[in-house]
């Protein structure tokens, strides 16, 4: 075997380990920008229970929303009064 043969075969072999280390950095999520710095990208499993919680967190929301509606609607007000006058009718007959 001379020189060259085992220069193209080093070529070879490192051209193979980079090609791999590739696809298992891309499997992973890992990309790696012109510096060599290596950044997580999230899975789109992570993103789909992010999904889920924030729908979650949207229905929690809502219901507070029309709790604190509902308490504060002028019905409900008018409806707090009745039920104090009726209340105080009712300890007038006592």
């Amino acid at each position: 075997m001379n020189m060259w043969t085992a220069i193209v075969i080093i070529v070879l072999i490192g051209a193979a380990v980079k090609l791999l280390r590739d696809r298992h950095l891309a499997q992973n999520g890992i990309t790696q920008d012109m510096l060599g710095n290596q950044t997580l990208n999230h899975t789109p499993r992570d993103n789909d229970e992010a999904e889920a919680e924030i729908a979650a967190l949207k229905e929690r929301i809502a219901v507070l929303e029309r709790i604190a509606y509902d308490k504060n609607s002028t019905t409900a007000r008018e409806s707090d009064r009745i039920a104090a006058e009726i209340d105080a009718l009712r300890e007038q007959q006592d």
